[in-house]
């Protein structure tokens, strides 16, 4: 026998030993035992063998009350093992064909959760995921107020908002910077519309009237310092009026 053969049979033989060693547990059915024996390798983290148990259960005891646990059971795996945009669709699947199962919060959260893991550690790539997060941590707090989920719901939509907001700051910014100055005023603007933080606005104000500047627009730089004055703050007013004198010169 060749080496390498020979060490993939001795893997596969330990790990058929360790799945068939010691007594099985205690259960009036087949399915409760396989229901058992994958929550006693999940106890191990061993997902693999876990697996199989549970895979076996619904497979040959479909109708059994094991199987749909089992079902939920093996989302929880995928999340356990970091599988996020799995576990996302297994749990989603979960709640459409159980609705009403008793466990039905847990699992919108667990897909909020999934989702919420797939974010990136900073705000300036890729936020998709983020907008699934929110949609399923505001259905835990619209369908589920009184669950145990909502302080959490509240605390990481927030989060990934801020992520939103320094997004499109980012966005905006990276326009200006590279002197795509009317892409930067639409950015901008949009953002004094959807936000209301003062930091957000002031900067957002200030760089729409240098936009305007830069771009020989000096006629709607006054137009714009007259419209949004009213929603500057007082911290930015010398910043402002400096660019809006500049405007004013011929």
């Amino acid at each position: 026998m060749k080496p390498t053969l020979y060490c993939h049979c001795l893997v596969l033989f330990s790990i058929l030993l360790v799945a068939c060693s010691g007594p099985r547990p205690a259960g009036t059915t087949e399915a409760e035992i396989l229901f058992k024996e994958a929550q006693k390798y999940i106890d191990k983290k061993q997902f693999i063998l876990a697996n199989e148990k549970l895979n076996t259960l619904r497979s040959q005891h479909p109708y059994s009350y094991y199987a749909t646990p089992a079902e939920l059971i093996q989302a929880d795996i995928l999340f356990k093992q970091e599988n996020f945009v799995e576990s996302a669709s297994a749990y989603i699947l979960f709640r459409d064909f159980h609705p009403k199962h008793e466990k039905i919060a847990y699992v919108v959260w667990m897909i909020a959760e999934s989702f919420y893991n797939q974010l990136p550690s900073t705000s300036d790539r890729d936020l998709s995921q983020g907008y699934e997060a929110i949609k399923y941590y505001q259905e835990v707090l619209a369908k589920y107020p009184k669950s145990e989920y909502v302080a959490q719901a509240k605390e990481k939509g927030t989060q990934i908002s801020e992520m939103f907001k320094q997004k499109e700051q980012y966005i905006a910014d990276f326009y200006f910077k590279t002197e795509v100055f009317d892409a930067a005023r639409y950015r901008y603007l949009a953002m004094i519309d959807e936000f209301k933080e003062p930091n957000i606005v002031d900067h957002s104000i200030v760089r729409i009237l240098q936009s305007s500047l830069e771009l020989g627009e000096k006629p709607e730089c006054i137009q714009y310092a007259k419209i949004l004055r009213k929603k500057l703050s007082s911290s930015s007013v010398e910043s402002f009026e400096k660019v809006l004198d500049q405007c004013k010169t011929n």
